[in-house]
């Protein structure tokens, strides 16, 4: 279990960079002007309610003192006494009065109202409420899995119950843990890709390798990228913050949510024989797969890992101290069903709120691919004639593309490579990947210097007709002279993506840890 380092830090030092001087925190939603959520792969208005039921009072939430310590679980290790214990908790869920918000269809809506523009931001006319892509991503989805465990505890009268994590990030973790797959089971959802059902091997990159050796190793590349090689500083990782009076359509995901959390998703996802990816593929239904909680426990503990357990170096501060981030409120019912209100700085230590991970190997940790030979490379994609993307930009991203883009100075030097107005469709599952001097050009080989980053989305609402633009940024770390070649590999079909600029960016000097 990852038991020790988090309680070092409270609150206060757990939490970001330059406070705001002009904005807001977002508020919590108004639950009696919940309106009509939006089928995101459609745009069409779903004909179902996602609105939780109106109670009142809403009482601001208290963290109880921790007298005994969950332990999550890895999905691949569980007992059968626990898949039993598991399995019962969410069918007593499934047998709750309908207008029980700790109902199984209510605890899912949760997602759907917060994800699919049934909320507006208090104050702000019909601007949306959205809490993903932005720095609000991983503190709402650990307050969602916090109430969901302590109400299937509550069920089966266990308060020490602890939900499992898919550990897709190893190996032995890396297919549909088995206990959802048994069509007798509570936890089973049939709105799931049929071909991906286990021995099938998760694909975080979305490259539909054949190969299974390969997958693997791609993924362990994935991970290592996200969560180490990838980031300059704590949004890198995070997300870009998101205030009150913003458009959420403008702001930019980090990489752990970009990458194997979107990936998860639409593997999962049902894009054959379900009209919108149903369940896991779209916002509105995800919660209606059991997986999902199991998915994301997994998603939160690759947050605790950031915080507390990962090599400090590239990130000194890993905090977020912006009050705009830590006073952030969301609404939720308890165990009890009472409505209670939390906020962002609550819920920055995993183990003062009572729980924590089984400890599992981290394969990708020192996963770092081989060093390129930078001279080589360039002179070879010199030899192709790849344009300069002056030439290029804006650009509508359809195919594969290559191009030459100048550093800020020649060598080794701490640079970013910035894709700038990314203009997408929101309705579409959308991903590119991003190579950098790639020697061989095989896109399905992920797991080499070359290999930079992605960016991805699962469907969501905007306010823009259905288009939102954002930028991201992926960070340099082999040896380059003065010029670089760039390749662009779509994953997605068709159109959906504009590009309006790249350009490589000197880092500013990491302040040192505490500062």
């Amino acid at each position: 279990m990852l038991v020790g380092m988090g309680g070092l830090y409270g609150s206060t030092t757990l939490a970001s960079t330059t406070p705001s001087a002009t904005a807001n925190p977002i508020q919590a939603p108004e639950l009696t002007k919940c309106g009509t959520a939006t089928n995101l792969n459609n745009g069409e208005k779903l004909d179902i309610n996602c609105c939780p039921p109106i109670s009142d009072p809403i009482i601001d939430y208290k963290l109880p003192p921790v007298f005994q310590m969950k332990i999550r679980p890895s999905a691949h290790r569980v007992s059968p006494e626990y898949m039993f214990k598991f399995n019962t908790a969410i069918d007593r869920m499934k047998r709750l009065p309908k207008d029980d918000p700790r109902n199984f269809m209510q605890q899912a809506n949760i997602h759907c109202a917060y994800c699919n523009g049934a909320y507006d931001q208090p104050g702000q006319g019909t601007l949306d409420l959205q809490i993903h892509n932005s720095w609000l991503f991983f503190p709402f989805h650990r307050w969602y899995l916090y109430f969901y465990e302590r109400i299937l505890g509550k069920l089966i009268g266990d308060p020490t119950f602890a939900l499992p994590f898919w550990n897709w990030d190893n190996p032995k973790g890396m297919t549909m843990p088995p206990m959802f797959v048994d069509p007798k089971s509570s936890l089973y959802d049939k709105k799931r890709n049929q071909e991906h059902l286990p021995p099938a091997v998760v694909d975080l990159g979305l490259t539909n390798s054949t190969d299974t050796l390969q997958v693997v190793a791609n993924n362990l590349t994935i991970m290592y990228s996200e969560m180490i090689r990838g980031n300059s500083d704590a949004n890198d990782f995070m997300g870009q913050a998101y205030r009150e009076g913003d458009e959420s359509s403008a702001k930019a995901a980090g990489s752990s949510e970009r990458g194997s959390h979107t990936s998860v998703h639409a593997w999962v996802g049902d894009f054959k024989d379900q009209p919108s990816g149903e369940d896991m593929g779209n916002f509105y239904s995800a919660g209606r797969d059991p997986l999902f909680y199991c998915h994301h426990a997994n998603v939160d503990r690759m947050w605790t890992l950031w915080q507390y357990f990962l090599p400090s170096n590239k990130v000194p501060d890993k905090r977020i101290t912006d009050t705009d981030f830590l006073n952030t409120a969301f609404l939720f019912y308890d165990e009890n069903a009472q409505l209670v209100r939390v906020t962002v700085k609550d819920c920055l230590d995993n183990l003062r709120m009572g729980y924590d991970f089984e400890r599992i190997d981290l394969p990708w940790l020192d996963y770092r691919p081989p060093r390129q030979s930078a001279r080589a490379k360039i002179n070879r994609a010199s030899s192709a004639a790849a344009p300069k993307a002056a030439t290029l930009f804006p650009l509508t991203l359809d195919g594969v593309v290559r191009f030459q883009v100048d550093k800020t100075k020649k060598g080794k030097a701490d640079e970013s490579l910035v894709l700038e107005d990314i203009k997408v469709d929101t309705t579409k599952l959308l991903k590119f990947d991003v190579f950098v001097n790639d020697e061989d050009d095989n896109p399905g080989e992920l797991d080499k210097a070359a290999y930079l980053g992605t960016y991805a989305q699962v469907p969501h609402k905007s306010a823009n007709n259905n288009s939102s633009t954002s930028s991201i940024k992926l960070k340099l770390t082999e040896l380059y002279d003065d010029t670089i070649v760039v390749t662009l590999v779509p994953r997605h079909q068709g159109p959906g993506v504009t590009i309006g600029g790249i350009k490589i960016v000197e880092n500013p000097p990491a302040p040192a840890a505490g500062s």
